[in-house]
């Protein structure tokens, strides 16, 4: 059996109890960064096995883990933050589960869109989820058609290229298309940013940006 255990973004209280028993139970923990994971199990005294599996090595050793599945070893994925499969490793492994007829659950858990959805103030009755925008190729194509887009869209972003991203979505959708910038979400110093594109943009233009980045905006009127 596979296990997809979500884990907190920020907050180490914001995992559940049902995720710590699935981990104290596992007989192997899947974690994309082995030390990022390990804080969060040495903070709840879980001592398992730990293995990495990131996108650098998924390929290589995915047929190996299909392998120890079907004689029976239940393991946990974890990811650095969130719900494994979101932005994050984890469709390839489910996908070769599900084509082997290996059980495959996934827990409730933490995800960085949907605090930062339903915070922002814009519409959530229908929205589209983007992840991190093409860095290069597809870039262009990806704004244009995003551009006309009437829901809701939520996207990822490093801190070092949001000003960048901020500013092509001003010169796709306008600077006054409403957004909303959430950082460091459920940390200390969480910062949530309203307003219109070019006031976002601004606001982080004159200071230090750190942490994790979700944008939302509004969708096309």
């Amino acid at each position: 059996m596979l296990i997809l255990v979500p884990t907190p973004i920020g907050n180490l209280k914001d995992i559940t109890l049902r995720a710590l028993e699935v981990l104290q139970e596992a007989d192997l923990i899947l974690a994309e960064d082995t030390r990022t994971s390990g804080v969060l199990l040495n903070h709840y005294n879980i001592q398992k096995p730990i293995s990495p599996y990131h996108q650098h090595n998924e390929h290589k050793i995915v047929q190996h883990l299909v392998d120890q599945l079907k004689e029976g070893k239940k393991m946990a994925l974890l990811t650095d933050a969130g719900t494994p499969g979101i932005s994050d490793p984890a469709f390839l492994l489910v996908r070769e589960c599900v084509k082997n007829d290996i059980t495959v659950e996934t827990l409730p858990g933490a995800t960085a869109f949907v605090p930062a959805l339903v915070n922002s103030g814009l519409p959530t009755t229908r929205f589209t989820f983007e992840g991190f925008l093409p860095q290069k190729k597809g870039r262009m194509t990806a704004l244009k058609q995003l551009a006309e887009e009437e829901r809701t869209m939520i996207f990822y972003e490093s801190p070092f290229r949001l000003l960048k991203t901020l500013n092509d979505f001003m010169q796709y959708f306008g600077e006054d298309r409403l957004c909303c910038v959430s950082r460091e979400l459920t940390k200390k110093f969480e910062e949530n940013k309203r307003g219109t594109l070019k006031e976002v943009h601004d606001h982080f233009a004159a200071k230090a940006i750190k942490g994790e980045i979700v944008i939302v905006v509004a969708g096309k009127e």
